[in-house]
């Protein structure tokens, strides 16, 4: 029973349906002011406490032009170079929809974008987590496919009626991952790029746990999505998190 629900485990196409129009020209001066101070702040206070795969695809994707990024011109360069491209949606996918445009290689971005007074907090994820905190990384060939494995074993997980066990992998990888970089503690999740408090927090607190990811931990440990996380997984390098999920199979995520 569990095989044939992996089996069928499909990409589903309804993900088209929650497509919208970025409507990049209705942006309004305020709105691309308000990316620009983003921006500005959180390259400073990123520095080089980010995997450097993040800080290339920044200049690669020349997200440093002034004004929110348009998906189109974000697609000529990021869709030649690993495959990936954006879409504008309205806010939160569900789980399915979101897991099937990662397994196509479409990641959903916000066609919205935070008020000055929302600057450091945010229910719904806007355009400038989206691009900012996932895109760069999907400059990176590797990181990429990775990224593509989990919308895979993320369709498999919940036709098996197991999306949380994903949703977990998910959330301590490509969200608030962390990982060693020449023996240095760094971001990698887009969660904590893309946050101001939480970047520091996530490195420097002194009250979290910072454990070792293994694909078996994260499956496991819990996560909180509306507040700094009590503890982190930390890989000893961006290519063991990426080798990990990329020899994940849909039967020994179910198993584990």
């Amino acid at each position: 029973m569990l095989q044939e629900k992996i089996r069928s485990a499909a990409p589903s196409k309804d993900w088209a349906s929650y497509v919208v129009p970025q409507r990049w020209d209705e942006f309004t001066a305020e709105n691309h002011a308000v990316w620009d101070l983003l921006f500005a702040r959180q390259v400073e206070l990123l520095g080089s406490r980010v995997v450097s795969p993040f800080l290339d695809g920044i200049d690669l994707l020349r997200l440093s032009h002034p004004g929110v990024p348009d998906v189109e011109g974000l697609n000529a360069i990021l869709e030649p170079r690993t495959g990936w491209r954006t879409v504008a949606v309205p806010g939160l996918v569900p789980d399915d929809i979101f897991f099937a445009m990662l397994s196509e290689r479409v990641f959903p971005v916000g066609n919205f974008i935070r008020t000055r007074e929302q600057l450091d907090y945010l229910e719904a994820p806007d355009c400038f987590h989206d691009m900012f905190g996932h895109i760069p990384m999907l400059a990176h060939h590797d990181f990429a496919e990775m990224t593509r494995r989990i919308g895979e074993l993320g369709s498999a997980a919940i036709a098996a009626g197991e999306g949380e066990r994903e949703a977990r992998l998910y959330w301590h990888s490509v969200e608030f991952g962390l990982a060693r970089e020449a023996g240095d503690l760094k971001i990698l999740g887009a969660g904590l790029a893309s946050s101001f408090g939480e970047a520091h927090f996530s490195l420097e607190s002194e009250t979290v746990e910072r454990l070792p990811f293994t694909i078996e931990r994260a499956v496991h440990t819990p996560y909180k999505h509306d507040a700094f996380q009590p503890r982190y997984l930390v890989s000893s390098a961006l290519g063991t998190t990426i080798e990990a999920v990329l020899e994940l199979t849909p039967e020994r995520l179910l198993a584990l």
